[in-house]
């Protein structure tokens, strides 16, 4: 057996995501505080209230898994996440203002009319999610992946984009107007309508060091 072959039944667990399984075998993580995950719950509405009631109760989350939920109208403002994962989840019409993240996976999301206005993200990622009608204005959006993701008609206004990536990105009708953007990777954007104004995009990354597109 070399390094890289699996053993029969083997299952690797990183001591960052301790979720317990999901007791249909699934091999998916179960959604925090229940024996199943979103996909074999029988109830995923119910799943989501429970969860959203919980971070209404916290401060601060570590480690919480709500992959594949659908949050409506749910208000995580000014709440702190550490190493949470939400993947595949939706949220339509919730608020993250003046949150603080860190280390949390919003990956292949879904994401309509919510507001992150005056949050502290660091090392997220949001790569495949779609962003329609959102705001991330005068933010910390340090080491976020936006990197395949769809965006129309947001605004990251006033915030400091350092060093996150949009690489593969389609943005429509959205606006970075007085941002941060050095070391910004937008290399092979598909763009209409997006605003640069008063941005520095000469610190920023539109094409590869040796010139190509």
């Amino acid at each position: 057996m070399t390094g890289l072959d699996t053993p029969p039944g083997f299952r690797y667990i990183h001591p960052m995501f301790s979720n317990d399984p999901c007791a249909a075998g699934c091999g998916r993580a179960a959604i925090t505080g229940a024996r199943l995950c979103a996909v074999h719950t029988v109830s995923p509405v119910n799943e989501a209230a429970r969860v959203g009631a919980y971070i209404s109760s916290q401060r601060s989350i570590r480690d919480l898994n709500a992959a594949g939920l659908h949050f409506e109208s749910v208000d995580f403002s000014h709440r702190q996440f550490f190493e949470c994962n939400f993947e595949y989840a939706s949220f339509n019409m919730c608020l993250f203002t003046g949150s603080r993240m860190r280390m949390s996976f919003f990956a292949f999301c879904q994401f309509e009319n919510c507001d992150f206005s005056r949050s502290d993200l660091q090392y997220l990622n949001f790569a495949g999610s779609g962003l329609l009608n959102c705001t991330f204005e005068s933010s910390e959006l340090v080491h976020l992946n936006y990197n395949g993701c769809g965006i129309r008609g947001c605004t990251f206004n006033n915030s400091n984009l350092y060093h996150s990536r949009f690489i593969n990105a389609d943005i429509f009708m959205s606006d970075f107007v007085d941002c941060n953007l050095k070391k910004t990777n937008f290399f092979r954007i598909k763009q209409e309508s997006v605003s640069f104004k008063s941005s520095n995009t000469a610190e920023a990354i539109f094409f590869m060091e040796n010139g190509t597109e």
